[in-house]
């Protein structure tokens, strides 16, 4: 129906999370509709992403520098360290403006159903910054999901053999706003096990 230079920009917009093929028309008819300084800044924009960004050394954040912004701000407390699976949760974590201190990202979770075991993530990586830093708490972060929670357990087992670190987790449960009706049992379960004093 189109030219084969439209089909195949609608078919690489097809291929990002999400996008539908009529979703993936109108964003192709979008760039084609612009002038050609938006369709330049749009192809730089990717191409300069693609080739300037890489994993920092430290925790394999996204940086444009060997070491990113939170590991080199002198501010954060490098004594607590956040271990999350993705890049994603970082960005999550630091719009609350409370954590203060390090991250370190695991790019995936323990998975046996997807072949994805504890060296295909960044375990291995993290129990080294562990002996190399002077870290006194790991709070474990990663999603509350079966993968989630077996990569939690695996990586709190491997810490625990380090007593001078204390190893916690983040709290799952009833959001703010939720109705208990609602909620389905294992948040309601989680909320229980997560109650405090007040």
């Amino acid at each position: 129906m189109f030219p084969e230079s439209i089909n195949n920009l609608i078919a690489e917009f097809e291929k990002l999370p999400g996008i539908g093929h009529k979703t993936a028309v109108r964003l192709a008819f979008h760039i084609l509709e612009s002038n050609d300084t938006v369709a330049k800044q749009f192809a730089t924009a990717l191409i300069d992403a693609k080739s300037k960004i890489k994993f920092c050394e430290k925790c394999y954040n996204l940086s444009e520098n060997n070491v990113c912004n939170i590991c080199s701000n002198s501010k954060r407390d490098t004594s607590v360290i956040c271990v999350v699976e993705n890049v994603k949760d970082v960005v999550a974590m630091e719009k609350t403006h409370e954590f203060k201190g390090i991250y370190h990202v695991l790019h995936g979770n323990i998975s046996p159903m997807n072949n994805i075991s504890a060296d295909d993530i960044k375990i291995k990586e993290l129990i080294k910054r562990l002996a190399d830093e002077s870290v006194k708490e790991v709070i474990i972060a990663t999603n509350p999901t079966i993968e989630g929670e077996t990569t939690a357990m695996y990586i709190a087992r491997l810490i625990k053999t380090i007593p001078e670190i204390k190893v916690t987790r983040i709290a799952h449960g009833i959001p703010v706003g939720g109705d208990l009706e609602y909620t389905d049992e294992i948040t309601l379960i989680k909320a229980m096990e997560n109650r405090r004093d007040m």
